[in-house]
């Protein structure tokens, strides 16, 4: 999606076009301001169209120059009182030396300036019928204008004049293949003109053909010979493609009239040059579309780059005037955009028409061409110019005609002017001519009474009619005294109720303007107190921002804390479980050791008990002697092969509120003298006993679900050839992951010993001779040991029984 100032469909007419483009160009360019207007876009999509327009409808050219003309019409000075200089200046000439300049331009061979009066073509009529009358409004009418127009095309990045008369083939030219023209008799190739600078740094075409027009028809007519001229080609995507950049220059001389009204100001000054340039760019293709070979490639070539130039001039000003940079802008790489430098620095303003043609084929192009159009909306290149002040009095043209018409007047009142026929008679002639006739005066005799008496009648008759005529003379100048003084009452009372209307109007506008001061000093306190306030909703906001990162930045130490101290607090809460758990295993065991010690010691003392009150009780009597430790060390018993150890097997045991149970009890029985341990099933032999306990071959998460102790048994060969048991105990617990794991916390050792077979006698040998209280009277170890012996797993007393604990 692309953003635009204004966009048309393809039903707009070129009025509507008009209207919104190109009029407020105009307005500006009779306003003494310059404007640049481009049609751009792709090969097809419609700019010449827009620009020309077709027969009946006129495009922007001829819109533009029937505005011009009609603002200024009747303000324009006589051809040749302008004289463009080739300097891009302009002189200004008096109504003779205009006069002498004329008669020099018509007798000279060269064709003449075309006329408004002579049959237009009929190729170009219906173009410039223009019914609008569409008109600049508030036209300075105290100066005179004067219209030049130029037209040059930009072909291969060269400037041609196409209003130079030479003969030239427009549409074939000859070239050879070193690229240039071919000399010959027929053909005189145009010469390529300079760009150059004038004294006020604007860029202008040295040795233009500017031709003075003074109407609509002469203008467009220029125009078309120009047209004609230039450089069409047939290519793959348009009939009638422009293969050149084509300018038309339109110039605009104003000048003041001098205090009179009658004559243009002599002063150079005082004199105004601004120019309207309608350029109809070349459009962009990609070569490998149009097929384009040779000159058409070559042309297709340069158009493509002078246009990515335009491209990459509007890029450095948009950049410059962004980011405040000072990047050179690259004018003077294109013809096009060297000559045009001025606008884009500032000394006019810049519109641009983008023309888009839907077709499938050109969307590519066609977005690329968006892409620029909408990036140089954000380039502001116009800025105001001043206009010479001349210091005369406005509205002299006009004064000056009312003083003609009214010198015209006068002199018909007073008898027409000087030059009048001298046989009419005069107004005093007929005044005379009503008195009546003198008779003759002539008195030939002495004696003659009728002439004297005949004169002195006609002098009274003359002086009565004079008398009458003064009475009647007084009388009218009485009345037209009385007239008057009725006349300036009449005005003094009018004067009067003006003067009472002035100054209640007068009172109104002072209230007014009051009002307005008063409205005014409103809207700057206001303005001063908005001004204020963005101020200082502006720091608030600033704080807002502040304090929201503020808390946000607390807001995250306060939940890296909270972690920290729910890490914390499970970290303290394991340390706890463990530590309380350890010191109560350790409680227990010490319990337990106790209180074995403490049956242990009351075995002892029932066994000494038990002996005294035997050897209290039993009769004394001859035993056999006992044999001696010596025979019984030369002989010792026989062992059995101790059996293989059993596979380790685990107990799981099951949840429960008490502690783990410890193994409660292993029993070990002795038949006679030393019961061979290989008699004994390897997997009862030194078994614990648990309670409630869970036997499995291998431990399975479903298993250890159920339990929170776990115990390993494992059977092996000891160093001296006997069977141990190691009881593996551990505490099961949950994962985070939902699992379980176990903790090994204890290992327990269970060991077999064979007693030696040595015995003691526990009394002095008395011989008895009663030999069937032998047995009875001979009491050894062994004897007194053949009974089971029962007692708590882990304890460190007993035969036979070694306890291991390794910390975690």
């Amino acid at each position: 999606q692309y953003s635009f100032k204004e966009v048309f469909g393809t039903l707009v007419v070129q009025k509507e076009l008009f209207d919104v483009v190109a009029k407020p160009l105009v307005e500006d360019l009779i306003r003494g301001k310059n404007g640049l207007l481009f049609t751009y876009g792709v090969t097809g999509s419609g700019k010449t169209h827009t620009m020309t327009g077709s027969p009946g409808d006129g495009g922007l050219l001829p819109r533009c120059l029937a505005m011009i003309f009609n603002s200024i019409g009747p303000f324009q000075a006589k051809r040749f009182v302008f004289k463009l200089d080739d300097k891009n200046g302009v002189e200004v000439q008096s109504e003779v030396e205009a006069l002498l300049e004329r008669q020099k331009r018509e007798a000279l061979p060269v064709p003449k300036t075309p006329s408004g009066k002579r049959q237009l073509d009929p190729e170009f009529a219906d173009m410039i019928n223009v019914q609008d009358h569409c008109r600049v409004e508030e036209v300075d009418e105290d100066n005179v204008y004067g219209v030049f127009v130029s037209y040059i095309e930009i072909y291969n990045n060269y400037i041609y004049d196409l209003l130079e008369e030479t003969p030239f083939e427009s549409i074939k030219p000859k070239w050879n293949s070193c690229n240039t023209p071919v000399r010959n008799g027929d053909f005189v190739p145009p010469q390529s003109k300079i760009l150059r600078e004038d004294q006020n740094h604007n860029m202008y075409v040295t040795g233009c053909t500017e031709v003075e027009v003074k109407s609509t028809e002469e203008a467009f007519e220029v125009f078309w010979r120009g047209q004609k001229k230039r450089r069409i080609a047939n290519t793959q995507l348009n009939r009638e493609s422009s293969r050149s950049h084509s300018v038309f220059i339109i110039k605009l001389a104003q000048a003041p009239l001098d205090a009179d009204g009658d004559n243009v100001l002599q002063e150079k000054e005082q004199i105004t040059l601004s120019q309207l340039s309608l350029v109809d760019l070349a459009g962009s293709e990609r070569t490998n579309r149009t097929k384009a070979e040779g000159n058409r490639l070559r042309e297709a070539g340069n158009i493509n780059q002078s246009l990515m130039t335009l491209r990459t001039c509007i890029e450095v000003l948009r950049e410059n005037q962004l980011y405040g940079t000072n990047k050179m802008v690259p004018y003077r790489d294109s013809k096009l955009t060297h000559l045009f430098k001025n606008y884009f620095d500032g000394e006019g303003k810049v519109r641009m028409i983008v023309c888009v043609n839907p077709k499938a084929e050109d969307y590519e192009e066609s977005l690329q061409v968006m892409r620029f159009a909408e990036m140089t909306q954000e380039v502001e290149v116009a800025r105001p110019v001043d206009r010479p002040l001349c210091g005369l009095t406005p509205g002299r043209r006009l004064r000056n005609q009312a003083f003609r018409e009214e010198l015209s007047r006068k002199l018909e009142q007073r008898g027409g002017p000087i030059g009048a026929d001298p046989e009419e008679p005069s107004a005093a002639e007929l005044f005379f001519q009503s008195f009546p006739p003198l008779p003759s005066c002539e008195l030939l005799d002495i004696n003659d009474d009728q002439t004297l008496p005949k004169l002195i009648e006609a002098l009274e008759q003359r002086h009565k009619m004079r008398h009458m005529l003064a009475e009647e003379f007084a009388k009218n100048v009485l009345a037209f005294k009385t007239m008057l003084q009725e006349f300036d009452s009449s005005v003094a009372s009018k004067e009067n109720y003006i003067q009472g209307k002035l100054a209640e109007k007068e009172k109104t506008i002072t209230g007014q303007r009051t009002e307005l001061e008063r409205l005014e000093k409103k809207i700057k306190t206001l303005e001063y107190k908005i001004e204020i306030l963005e101020k200082t909703a502006t720091i608030y906001e600033e704080d807002k921002r502040n304090l929201q990162q503020e808390l946000e930045s607390k807001s995250q130490k306060l939940q890296r804390q909270a972690s920290d101290k729910r890490r914390l607090e499970a970290r303290l809460q394991g340390m706890v479980a463990e530590t309380s758990l350890k010191w109560e295993k350790e409680c227990e065991r010490r319990v337990a050791a106790k209180q074995l010690e403490m049956q242990n010691k009351l075995w002892v003392k029932d066994e000494k008990l038990k002996q005294l009150k035997a050897i209290v009780t039993e009769p004394r009597a001859e035993r056999p002697e006992r044999p001696s430790r010596e025979r019984e060390r030369e002989k010792p018993l026989p062992r059995s092969v101790s059996p293989s150890p059993a596979p380790p097997f685990p107990v799981l045991v099951p949840c429960s509120h008490s502690r783990s149970p410890v193994p409660r009890a292993l029993r070990r029985r002795h038949s006679g003298r030393g019961v061979p341990a290989g008699h004994v099933p390897t997997e009862t032999l030194l078994q614990p006993r648990v309670p409630r306990a869970i036997t499995v071959e291998a431990p399975s998460e479903r298993a250890l679900a159920r339990c929170d102790r776990y115990l390993l048994t494992h059977q092996e060969l000891a160093s001296d050839g006997e069977i141990q048991t190691k009881l593996i105990k551990g505490d099961v617990f949950k994962t985070r992951g939902g699992g379980q794991a176990v903790q090994f916390t204890d290992i327990e050792t269970l060991k077999q010993e064979s007693p030696t077979g040595r015995k003691r006698r526990s009394s002095p040998p008395n011989p008895d001779p009663a030999g069937d209280a032998a047995d009875s009277e001979w009491t050894d170890v062994e004897t007194r040991c053949s009974v089971a012996v029962e007692m708590r797993a882990g304890s460190a007393l007993g035969p036979g029984y070694q306890h291991h604990a390794q910390p975690k």
